[in-house]
């Protein structure tokens, strides 16, 4: 596969000023030179690398010209994918950049998997898979703060990490293993001690990579903010308040929320994923049954429940019930309606939900939404926001990944306390390593590296 020459179109195929055809591969300036007419001659056996040539490309075939463009000449090993790389700066119209691509094919390329081009810059040792998949994120990023995050992981925040620690299991190993292969020279007590606080060293750093990746997951994904209330309590309103726009449908039908509705919106650099859900009731209707039955389960998903009430009309034996099964929830109580004749009391919510906040709120004159913001941040960073040097995951594969490597190192502490033989240790310390090898891509399987692939634009 990586002797193929690939193309693809990388930038959004819509009209636009620019549009760009990248070619990836050993075949990549043969295939230019049969296209690309430049203005001024070029000596394709000593062309400079990383210039740009201006020109027309033109199908032989027909002999007409397609576009006038610029090429940049990228050669191998300097290039993204560590292989010889063109890319065709043509005007961004669907039709031009789609003629070109299918000559580009017809000239010997195959078109390019989603990803490849970055798969063939970690195959080729330019970055680990960590790396690659800072990538994605890089371009899905919602946030300032969530860019900052996978820049940081780009430029091998997580991979120094875990060569870090992946050096000092390694020596561990070389140690342990030198000892059962010289008996003759035995490893005293003090040094078993030594080998053991070297691994609560390990397992105290790991464990502080596991811990970050609820702060990366927020940064990366938003906090999951499920709005719930039965109906007509002003939900929907909420939700349109904070986005500001009319989002979701709001009528004085009972039950107008029959689905959820997913946005999202920034609260001080927070990516915050919206969920508004259909109104919590027991009903006959079956579509809205489906409704309520689904809102219960996104609450137990959440990692934020807003509670909304209608403090203008007494609670009820509906709201009793969404009281109970929010209880165990991370929640802040909008008493919405803020504007009418309040009928419900803060001290009565807080007998039901005892850790929760209480906010006084109106979707009509926005009043409250932006204590309801600063909660929201003070809840879930403290009170500030700020980039650090710390390491942070924010990845799930990455936690998994961590997740057996510190119950490795646990069992390699256990071995010692029972005083078990090296032979065991060695085990769980190349249980370790392979883990470690997981997050950077040195021990995955091809089906492994292709599912992450594949969820990559096809440019990219």
């Amino acid at each position: 596969m990586l002797n193929d020459t690939i193309a693809a179109i990388s930038t959004p195929l819509s009209s636009a000023g620019i549009g760009i055809i990248r070619i990836s591969g050993n075949d990549a300036l043969e295939i230019i030179q049969s296209i690309f007419k430049p203005k001024k001659q070029i000596n394709y056996d000593n062309i400079v690398s990383h210039t740009l040539k201006y020109g027309h490309i033109v199908d032989p075939e027909y002999v007409r010209i397609l576009d006038e463009v610029l090429v940049s000449f990228m050669l191998g090993p300097n290039t993204y994918t560590c292989e010889d790389i063109i890319e065709i700066n043509c005007h961004g119209g669907l039709v031009v950049m789609q003629s070109i691509l299918s000559l580009v094919l017809r000239r010997g390329a195959r078109i390019a998997e989603p990803g490849e081009f970055t798969k063939r810059a970690f195959l080729n040792g330019r970055i680990d898979l960590s790396q690659a998949e800072a990538v994605m994120d890089i371009i899905h990023s919602k946030t300032e703060l969530a860019l900052n995050a996978s820049v940081k992981q780009l430029e091998g925040s997580v991979k120094k990490e875990i060569d870090e620690l992946n050096e000092e299991v390694l020596s561990l190993i070389a140690h342990v293993e030198a000892s059962i292969d010289y008996p003759e020279y035995d490893v005293e007590e003090l040094e078993f001690s030594k080998v053991r606080q070297q691994c609560e060293n390990i397992q105290g750093r790991i464990q502080k990579l596991i811990q970050s990746y609820d702060h990366g997951r927020i940064v990366r994904e938003g906090i999951k903010t499920v709005i719930v209330g039965r109906p007509n309590v002003g939900k929907s309103s909420l939700l349109n308040a904070l986005l500001k726009e009319q989002r979701a449908i709001v009528t004085e039908i009972p039950g107008t929320t029959r689905d959820s509705l997913e946005e999202y919106m920034n609260v001080h650099g927070i990516p915050l994923k919206l969920i508004d859900t259909a109104g919590i009731r027991i009903t006959d209707d079956i579509v809205e049954k489906i409704g309520v039955n689904k809102s219960k389960d996104l609450v137990e998903q959440a990692d934020l429940v807003l509670y909304v009430i209608d403090s203008s009309q007494a609670l009820t034996t509906e709201d009793d019930a969404i009281m109970d099964l929010i209880h165990d929830q991370k929640v802040i109580i909008l008493m919405n309606k803020s504007d009418l004749n309040r009928q419900v009391k803060k001290e009565h919510l807080k007998e039901h939900l005892q850790s929760a906040t209480v906010i006084e709120t109106s979707a009509v004159s926005y009043e409250g939404l932006d204590l309801l913001e600063q909660e929201i941040k003070e809840q879930f960073m403290s009170g500030h926001i700020q980039s650090n040097d710390d390491t942070v995951i924010h990845n799930i594969r990455h936690k998994h990944s961590l997740e057996k490597a510190y119950q490795s190192v646990g069992q390699v502490i256990e071995s010692i306390d029972m005083g078990m033989p090296e032979d065991c240790w060695a085990i769980d310390l190349h249980s370790i390593y392979e883990s470690f090898g997981e997050v950077t891509g040195n021990h995955v399987t091809e089906d492994v590296i292709s599912q992450i692939f594949s969820q990559f634009c096809l440019g990219k």
